[in-house]
């Protein structure tokens, strides 16, 4: 981590001049995806206020070195217009700004303490697709969906489902890493580290390991979009790296990190990452994420809205059209598609109307054919 502190004097360089030119800027709240939104420049005059500029001129700030950066600080000090907006209070300012901007996953201000039941939990939810086929989305990492998990299990285990589609999307981060863990030991070897919190050197780092037989051991799929975050990250890398499980979907959240919520005078929160997660293969998770084997792009919206009516209308209407015939074994054996089959003689009858497409999951769609695809792999 300490790549990213390298510059960060250098990028209270850049910060000065917009703050010789406008107001003292006001630290933004953290987004609902834990990301800081992006401050809105004043000064449309600067070079670094345009989309363009701003990866040279971040090219050139990390292209100084320690003498370089002392040699900018003096000279702004002697010679710029405005004298006041060289002062200590200024350059601590864009200090923290510039910090901000570039560890907008590390490093976070937050107008007060947050209160942690403003988001609710998402609920487990499971169901069984083609006859054979397990879904259980996890939902929120928490005693309730853990037991939900254990009973799905067991009764995938009395209807001979030989695989298993492990739907991350939903999974927030979680203070309790004891209790994520277990979700990840119903798929993971007995005795292996599932997870390892790493403090800053020479502190003692602390590994979770699974002390259970696996209660699932056939073919899994994983599925991950910028909604899995913190533990739920960690999960998705031990079940690649144990279950050689394939992740499918969208890069994870990038926040797999312990964070610890510091008091200012003011009362304002800075929220720090104290400590990262390391996947079983010992790279860390924070703050690159999970980056899928198989991406597949679908908006946070839709899915959101999926899920919400799925606890009707289960996931089936949302993967396969109703009365319209899917990719199955006998499909992929005769080298044909019934799935554009039926799409194209569909368009054909409703000429071009401009009727809006049904809600599809285009990431569940495509671990299932992956399953599909395997099995009969293995069946030659």
């Amino acid at each position: 981590m300490s790549r990213f502190f390298q510059a960060t004097f250098a990028i209270s360089i850049f910060a000065v001049n917009l703050g010789a030119q406008s107001p003292a800027p006001t630290s933004p709240a953290l987004s609902p995806s834990g990301r800081l939104p992006q401050a809105e420049s004043k000064s449309p005059a600067l070079p670094a206020a345009s989309p363009s500029a701003t990866p040279i001129t971040e090219d050139l700030v990390n292209s100084l070195g320690p003498a370089d950066l002392q040699a900018v600080i003096t000279l702004l000090k002697s010679n710029f217009t405005d004298p006041d907006a060289i002062a200590d209070t200024e350059l601590n300012r864009a200090t923290v700004e510039g910090l901000l901007a570039r560890l907008p996953r590390g490093v976070m201000l937050l107008r007060g303490k947050e209160n942690p039941s403003a988001s609710a939990p998402s609920a487990f939810y499971s169901e069984i697709i083609a006859g054979h086929i397990g879904y259980v989305r996890v939902g929120s990492l928490n005693s309730a969906n853990l037991q939900a998990l254990d009973k799905s299990l067991n009764a995938f285990a009395g209807k001979k489902v030989n695989a298993i589609v492990v739907d991350l999307r939903a999974s927030q981060a979680t203070d309790d890493l004891a209790l994520a863990v277990e979700f990840a030991k119903r798929f993971c070897p007995k005795g292996k580290a599932i997870l390892t919190l790493r403090k800053p050197s020479g502190r003692q780092d602390r590994v979770f390991t699974s002390d259970r037989d696996p209660a699932f051991r056939g073919l899994v799929m994983v599925l991950t979009d910028g909604d899995t975050a913190g533990a739920a990250e960690a999960i998705a890398a031990a079940l690649r790296f144990y279950d050689k499980a394939l992740v499918i979907g969208q890069p994870t959240a990038g926040r797999a990190a312990e964070y610890s919520d510091l008091p200012l005078p003011t009362g304002k929160i800075l929220r720090l990452a104290v400590a990262e997660l390391i996947s079983p293969e010992g790279r860390s998770l924070f703050p690159e994420g999970v980056k899928p084997d198989l991406p597949v792009e679908m908006s946070l919206a839709d899915k959101r809205q999926i899920f919400q009516l799925s606890g009707e209308k289960g996931m089936n209407p949302f993967v396969y059209e109703a009365g319209r015939p899917h990719m199955n074994e006998a499909a992929l054996l005769a080298g044909t598609n019934p799935e554009v089959e039926a799409a194209e003689a569909a368009q054909q009858r409703r000429g071009r109307s401009q009727e809006k497409p049904p809600q599809h999951d285009p990431v569940l769609q495509r671990a299932l054919d992956v399953i599909t695809s395997l099995e009969v792999y293995q069946k030659r």
